[in-house]
């Protein structure tokens, strides 16, 4: 009989390393480089090299339709970020298709939306990047717009990133990272987030229109945030150096959590204050 394969053992980090973090990846029909035109995974550069930037050791996540994979992986992974892309299926939100909204991509939608949801459930800190957002909404039970109007608060020219103001919300978990009263960010989207889903809570808006410009998840046991715009596009780091950071405190002994996690009725802290506490790994 064939001998069974060992399971591997746990990972465990040597002293001091950066945390590994896992980026998710386009899967195209056809790419080019070289001689060659193929099938590919691929990624813009920005996002690992903002995750290495960042402190942190980026590691590419292609889409896996095999069911177990989301879990294997995030079992190894400090934190997770997904990527912007294609607009997700309006199927995953029970939506009829508007003429506006791009193809479907359905290997890159349950693949995101299975390490989404165990990087909820193991409680790995998530940042999702504009679809990446979209991706934790659904996946929250949300439901997204489909258009919006073609203004330069969400998208210029065809393939050209441009900065709009955004406005934190007071005590969230985003101005806790982003302080100021607006904050400038590279933006490209034609979709946008609609009801939100269950627990998930506005962290930023748009200061033109009023779009929810940031997702956060209170009562997680980890870091989970979203934002629609792209920090891969820019020079500040400190959406990715914050999660990069609870990833190193979370695979550790006395991980933190929200403060306010667990607790019926409370309420979000106040302006200038920090969300996150030090808790012990048994909480």
């Amino acid at each position: 009989m064939p001998r069974s394969r060992p399971r591997p053992e746990p990972r465990v980090p040597a002293p001091g390393a950066p945390p590994l973090i896992g980026v998710s990846t386009y899967l195209e029909p056809s790419a080019r480089w070289g001689d060659w035109q193929l099938p590919a995974a691929l990624l813009p550069a920005g996002y690992h090299r903002l995750v290495q930037r960042a402190g942190g050791r980026a590691v590419l996540l292609p889409p896996d339709d095999d069911p177990a994979a989301a879990g294997d992986t995030l079992a190894r992974l400090d934190g997770l970020v997904t990527a912007g892309g294609p607009d997700v299926d309006p199927a995953r939100y029970g939506a009829v298709r508007d003429t506006r909204t791009g193809p479907a991509y359905p290997e890159r939608d349950a693949w995101e939306l299975a390490l989404t949801r165990e990087a909820l459930a193991r409680g790995v800190p998530l940042l999702g990047v504009c679809r990446g957002m979209q991706i934790l909404n659904v996946a929250r039970g949300g439901t997204l717009l489909q258009h919006l109007p073609d203004t330069p608060a969400h998208r210029g020219p065809r393939g050209v990133f441009t900065d709009h103001g955004v406005t934190p919300v007071p005590g969230s978990l985003l101005a806790s990272v982003l302080p100021e009263p607006v904050v400038e960010v590279p933006t490209y989207h034609h979709q946008a987030v609609d009801r939100l889903g269950d627990g998930l809570v506005a962290g930023a808006h748009a200061t033109a229109d009023g779009t929810v410009e940031a997702l956060e998840l209170p009562a997680a046991e980890g870091f989970v945030l979203g934002v629609q715009w792209h920090p891969e596009a820019g020079d500040d780091l400190r959406l990715m150096r914050a999660l990069v950071e609870e990833a190193r405190r979370a695979r550790h002994p006395g991980r933190r959590r929200p403060a306010d996690a667990g607790a019926p009725g409370a309420q979000p802290p106040a302006a200038g204050s920090t969300r996150w506490e030090r808790v012990s790994e048994s909480n």
